[in-house]
């Protein structure tokens, strides 16, 4: 019986812990192997109540661990089930606590997608060649559009999605829906064919903002807006363009085209209706600012108002006639005192002259028919002069009357005065638009000059 051969230890050689070389290994195969694709079917798949996924993935001669941790594993387009065949993208690494070389899984897809995913790698290649995904060539969205459409189908949640989204954040805008089916074999030439029919009625329908969307799905389900014809289309849209295809994580041609991206179709309506939302949270703050401008402008009024009302106040027609009047009492009154003054110096003259004629007349008799005549001849020169001094202040207050702008006013005219109160006199100084004060016999008016001729 042979005994096994004995190797002698190097001196001096170091020992490793079992953690120690386990993350040696973990070290050399994560940085030895890249990142890439495995394929293979899913067995013993385990969804743990932290949210992380745990499955096997096998094809006939091997089989190999995969973990999937929660924020991969909830933006799965679809649900992982058992002995569905898929295609992995993962990172090779060593599970520590039981040494096991596993799979850390980033990204899912169904099994046969690689080759719609080197296709649209290649469109996708050929259309930035020619500049279509420049962003010198997009178009900023209107921040209130005043009419947006809608590409998608009638049946699709996502029109749904759309629709209350607009509703809640812009009511009142009008929506027009360019139905076309959105998934399908001919559903890239039937949805290129709906942006064409809205581009060309985009001005006759009042669009201002087209929204190109629908839901979530698989690549296959979304492959129409990988459709070259629909990247063109968009291109050429005369409007503004937001794609709002899938789910956050889905990426498609249309999306790198169109001029704003949302990443759902609930997005791109917020996107579309961000300045009406705006606008809605910000109508109490410009309503109280109004109302604040409107009762400075109302007090300023008032207070314009109330020096106008001083100014008229003091200089109108009605207290100037008021002082003249005083002035004529004044007048008269004067002209009565000095008349009776100069009554009594004749009376007393005549008295005097009666006396002197008394004592120096030889005959009485004739002296008294004189003296008697001469007072009637007194009496008529007085009251002829004193009826021509009536007539005189009779014909002046009568001018004065007829000077009165209320007896003019009485007779049809109007006094006319321009915002700054002064009376106008000729109408050349007025243009279309001026307020105009109208002064009648019982009424004020304020008008506003729409033309003249």
């Amino acid at each position: 019986m042979s005994t096994p051969p004995v190797y002698p230890e190097r001196v001096g050689t170091p020992v490793s812990s079992v953690s120690d070389f386990v993350l040696q290994i973990r070290r050399l195969v994560e940085g030895g192997i890249p990142l890439g694709w495995v394929a293979g079917e899913i067995s013993s798949l385990v969804r743990a109540s932290s949210g992380h996924v745990y499955f096997s993935l096998k094809d006939e001669r091997a089989q190999i661990r995969c973990a999937m941790w929660r924020n991969r594993a909830q933006l799965l387009p679809f649900q992982l089930q058992e002995g569905m065949h898929v295609e992995v993208r993962a990172q090779a690494t060593i599970y520590e606590a039981r040494g096991d070389l596993q799979l850390s899984v980033e990204n899912i897809r169904r099994a046969g997608q690689g080759n719609l995913y080197e296709a649209f790698l290649r469109l996708k290649a050929r259309l930035e060649a020619e500049g279509l995904f420049t962003a010198e060539r997009k178009r900023a969205l209107p921040k209130f559009p005043h009419g947006i459409g809608i590409v998608t189908s009638t049946a699709a949640a996502a029109l749904r999605d759309v629709l209350a989204t607009l509703e809640r954040r812009a009511p009142g805008i009008p929506l027009v829906i360019y139905p076309t089916p959105v998934q399908g074999d001919a559903a890239g030439e039937q949805v290129a064919a709906a942006i064409q029919n809205a581009s060309g009625r985009a001005a006759q329908d009042g669009v201002e903002v087209l929204i190109v969307c629908r839901g979530g799905g698989s690549i296959e389900d979304l492959w129409a807006f990988n459709h070259e014809a629909v990247a063109r289309a968009v291109v050429a849209c005369p409007v503004p363009v937001i794609s709002g295809v899938g789910h956050e994580t889905d990426v498609t041609l249309i999306d790198f085209v169109a001029d704003v991206r949302g990443a759902t179709p609930t997005a791109a309506a917020e996107l579309v209706s961000a300045g009406w939302n705006d606008l809605r949270g910000r109508l109490p703050e410009l309503t109280a600012g109004l109302q604040r401008a409107m009762q400075w402008r109302l007090r300023q009024a008032a207070q314009r108002l109330d020096g106008l009302q001083h100014r008229l106040d003091q200089s109108h027609p009605r207290v100037r006639v008021a002082q003249g009047m005083e002035r004529i009492v004044a007048l008269a009154e004067r002209h009565r005192r000095a008349w009776r003054v100069r009554q009594q110096r004749q009376a007393s003259r005549l008295v005097a002259l009666e006396s002197l004629l008394a004592a120096h007349a030889p005959r009485t008799g004739p002296l008294h028919d004189r003296l008697e005549a001469c007072h009637q001849r007194l009496d008529k020169t007085m009251a002829w002069r004193l009826q021509g001094l009536q007539q005189g202040l009779q014909g002046l207050a009568a001018r004065l009357e007829g000077l009165n702008p209320d007896a003019v006013l009485a007779r049809g005219y109007a006094i006319v005065r321009d915002d700054a109160g002064q009376i106008l006199r000729d109408a050349q100084t007025l243009n279309e638009e001026d307020t105009l004060d109208i002064q009648l016999a019982g009424a004020r008016l304020r008008a506003r000059l729409l033309g003249s001729s």
